[in-house]
């Protein structure tokens, strides 16, 4: 049975390639700022980010996978790469055998705590500075009405 392709509208192409542009370089220059003057790489900093916004800095390793949409296996090198750099260690979950947890370190949250303010200052200054609070709360209600029916559907 042949579907019909639903084509994006001149309007509907307009604002999603530019949302994709928007993303793709704020995420680009970000990524390089915290690079360059924090010396944290992006997928470290989205994993402590996820760590430090847990009790304890502490969450179960699929979770934090399913939180960051990354694969096992490169949650799997992605965490060993940072527990040989002491900023998180593997905890074995003892309630389950083939479970285990990723705690932040003293020294990953040492490197969190010094590279978010400059993180959150090129955040308010690259966006935050550039939309109205009006523009704000209507971006959060559509990205919230969007991840919740990602969250839906599995991946």
């Amino acid at each position: 049975m042949e579907q019909t392709v639903r084509w994006l509208t001149a309007e509907e192409q307009h604002a999603w390639r530019s949302f994709v542009r928007m993303h793709e370089r704020l995420m680009g220059r970000l990524s390089r700022l915290l690079q360059t003057e924090s010396k944290v790489s992006p997928a470290d900093f989205a994993v402590l980010v996820e760590l430090t916004d847990v009790p304890e800095g502490r969450q179960r390793f699929l979770d934090l996978a399913r939180a960051l949409e990354w694969e096992k296996s490169r949650m799997s090198h992605h965490i060993a790469r940072m527990v040989k750099r002491g900023l998180v260690v593997r905890d074995e979950c003892p309630e389950d055998g083939r479970g285990a947890f990723v705690v932040i370190t003293d020294e990953g949250r040492a490197m969190i705590e010094a590279a978010a303010p400059r993180h959150v200052e090129a955040v308010r200054e690259l966006f935050l500075d550039n939309v109205t609070p009006a523009e704000l709360r209507l971006l959060a209600q559509v990205s919230e009405r969007v991840v919740a029916k990602l969250d839906e559907e599995p991946a």
